[in-house]
């Protein structure tokens, strides 16, 4: 006898064979196929797996995928893609915000939920935002930049020059 789940990742709803304690990182990755979130260290220390749910940071490395049954969660690559890129994946670009790139999944997924509920975050609220997220090519200033940009430019979209 198998287990099934039903989540709802990136506005779809997916119906997996697996167990309800199996970590929400290995369902994106090995069932659903979205290799956006990375493993970095299995303990919520590194952010590298970082996902929303229901707008919410959550490490996706530690989270039971039968918990979030009936819930959202949004991966990096629910954000855009080619020829519709988010702001914040056009920002670090513009900054060149990554080096080696294992990080920035979970910074964008950390930042976006900062500028969902804070549209005009400081700097010190941008460091706040990603303190759970580690970079280890130290790319931390440029990925600052990067969010203060997609912020501006998110807000002049809006018509809110703020």
């Amino acid at each position: 006898m198998s287990d099934h789940l039903t989540l709802t990742v990136n506005g779809r709803v997916h119906r997996v064979e697996a167990a309800p304690t199996t970590p929400l990182l290995d369902v994106l990755r090995n069932h659903l196929g979205l290799k956006g979130s990375r493993y970095g260290c299995g303990l919520e220390q590194c952010g590298a797996c970082m996902v929303l749910v229901d707008g919410a940071p959550a490490f996706s490395c530690s989270r039971e995928a039968g918990s979030l049954e009936g819930r959202s969660i949004l991966t990096v690559e629910g954000l855009g893609g080619p020829g519709a890129l988010h702001p914040l994946q056009q920002a670090f670009i513009d900054e060149q915000a990554g080096q080696c790139g294992y990080c920035l999944s979970g910074m964008l997924m950390a930042a976006k939920a900062l500028l969902d509920r804070n549209p005009s975050p400081s700097r010190a609220e941008i460091v706040e935002a990603l303190d759970a997220n580690l970079c280890r090519c130290g790319a931390h200033p440029r990925i600052l930049r990067a969010v203060a940009r997609a912020a501006a430019a998110m807000r002049e979209e809006a018509g809110d020059g703020r």
